[in-house]
């Protein structure tokens, strides 16, 4: 291809060389750069794409993409831009043949409920037979393949040949994940999502190398509602009147307090043994009960939004029922059933908000006791060790205090230091640093009719401990201690 093929979507200046000139590929990566290549240069946190134009251009590289000045050999074409990283987003789209515009786009983006509500979305679309690929949090499929997650939205060369490879394996459509770094930094840029959605937003992801206060996070979230052509929703959020402020897409509204497009009505907690679940009545344009076995008043919210996007591909509304009853999500309230005693979950839950939330949402069932079990990462600010620490003791009965990642501190700091928030409130706890001791112990004491919930692992596999990640699958754990004879005696 030429790289002219390649700058049809935005804006640029021809600093030096010809934009005739024939490209083998498309690179943001110095290291994989091959003779004949782009190179756009990419400005990040802790790298600055520019630095390897020589570098490249020693590789073979024919082009680069810029957006200051630069020092470049005279053979090289130079193109600058006002943005690399959107240029980029709209010349990976045009190298992969546009492939968004093969499937139907369904983007979500929240401070929470992405995850949960991508997979109920998939899990109904696959049920009515329309393969589904997805990219998230925690892994890409792409039909058969399944591909661990290092960021919850991808840069945007990898979003593009993801959707290039769903293309190919048959998929008529994509469930992603879209964060607020994603929206800042362009990376779903290039394409326009047919589906836009918004669960709700809360001061989160505030910091120096995310966004520097509230309004830059909210700026960033409601962005999703200019790159799509129909917007979902939620009325109940906060803020939401200033999410919509701007917005370009058509709406469609969820939510339960309010005349919406849908509505969950009569909401029911529910107890089973070894299970917990809500059900509601859905009003508004459907109409029919809903049931789903995963725990939390926010999960009426996701399923909600679920069944709005869901409602644009099938009228079967049994089939929409049944999948989302059989709905579960790795590492988001997921329930082990080993014991029809006591309840027992993994939740990917690890700063104090979405502990807060999780365990105000359990409190709801009225177990006998709460039993949180839970450890924080070291490398990582110390107020989420306090915070975490205090939320715990507080509403749950029983926490136990153990190993997350430790990364390069030592275990029994961190412990010291969530135990200075647990001491803030008066919940009982004890401490056991090894994790698969503390998964032990909180089966073997396990009372009739308790939640014992497993915080901040979810999705993740390994432990890290001094830069090595050491396989470590809580389901893993539990399955081998449940076949040691003395939990077999209390289960």
């Amino acid at each position: 291809m030429k790289l002219v093929d390649l700058l049809t979507k935005f804006d640029y200046e021809v600093v030096q060389g010809s934009t005739e000139i024939e490209i083998n590929h498309l690179q943001n990566d110095s290291r994989n750069v091959m003779p004949k290549d782009v190179f756009v240069c990419i400005e990040g946190a802790g790298f600055d794409g520019h630095q390897f134009v020589n570098e490249v251009s020693q590789s073979g590289a024919a082009a680069v993409v810029v957006m200051k000045e630069t020092d470049a050999p005279k053979d090289l074409t130079v193109i600058r831009v006002s943005d690399t990283r959107y240029a980029l987003a709209c010349m990976s789209a045009d190298y992969f043949g546009n492939p968004a515009e093969k499937m139907t786009t369904i983007g979500i983006t929240g401070t929470k409920g992405k995850t949960t509500t991508a997979y109920m979305v998939r899990s109904v679309l696959e049920s009515i037979g329309i393969k589904t690929g997805l990219i998230g949090t925690i892994e890409t499929i792409i039909g058969e393949h399944v591909i661990p997650a290092k960021n919850t939205t991808p840069e945007s060369f990898v979003i593009q040949k993801s959707f290039a490879e769903m293309v190919k394996e048959g998929c008529r459509c994509v469930v992603m994940e879209v964060s607020s770094q994603g929206l800042m930094q362009n990376r779903v840029s290039g394409f326009t999502f047919d589906y836009g959605i918004f669960t709700n937003i809360e001061p989160d992801h505030i910091g120096p190398n995310e966004h520097k206060d509230f309004d830059d996070y909210l700026q960033c979230k409601k962005k999703l509602l200019t790159q799509c052509r129909h917007g979902i929703v939620n009325m109940d959020a906060d803020y939401i009147d200033r999410v919509l402020e701007g917005h370009t897409c058509d709406l469609e509204t969820y939510g339960v307090n309010g005349s919406y497009d849908f509505i969950a009505k009569n909401i029911r907690l529910f107890k089973k043994p070894g299970s917990l679940g809500v059900s509601y009545d859905l009003a508004g344009k459907l109409e029919f009960p809903v049931e789903i076995h995963v725990p939390g008043y926010f999960n009426v919210y996701n399923s909600l939004c679920a069944v709005a996007i869901c409602s644009h591909f099938t009228t079967d509304t049994e089939k929409i029922r049944a999948a989302l009853m059989n709905v579960r999500v790795k590492g988001r309230v997921e329930i082990i059933p080993i014991s029809k005693r006591f309840t027992l979950m993994i939740d990917y839950a690890h700063n104090a908000m979405s502990l807060e939330s999780l365990l105000e949402s359990l409190r709801e069932f009225q177990p006998k006791r709460l039993v949180t079990l839970f450890g924080c990462g070291g490398n990582r600010s110390k107020d989420r060790r306090y915070e975490m620490g205090e939320v715990s003791s507080r509403l749950s009965d029983l926490t136990i205090v153990t190993s997350d990642n430790p990364r390069f501190e030592e275990p029994m700091d961190i412990i010291q230091d969530i135990l200075t928030g647990v001491q803030k409130a008066d919940g009982e706890y004890v401490t056991i640093p090894d994790r698969k001791d503390a998964i032990r112990y909180s089966i073997l004491n396990a009372q009739d009719g308790d939640v014992i919930i497993l915080a901040g692992k979810g999705h993740e596999d390994y432990q890290e401990i001094r830069g090595v990640k050491y396989p470590m699958d809580e389901r893993v754990l539990i399955a081998e201690i449940i076949e040691e004879d003395e939990v077999k005696k209390v289960l």
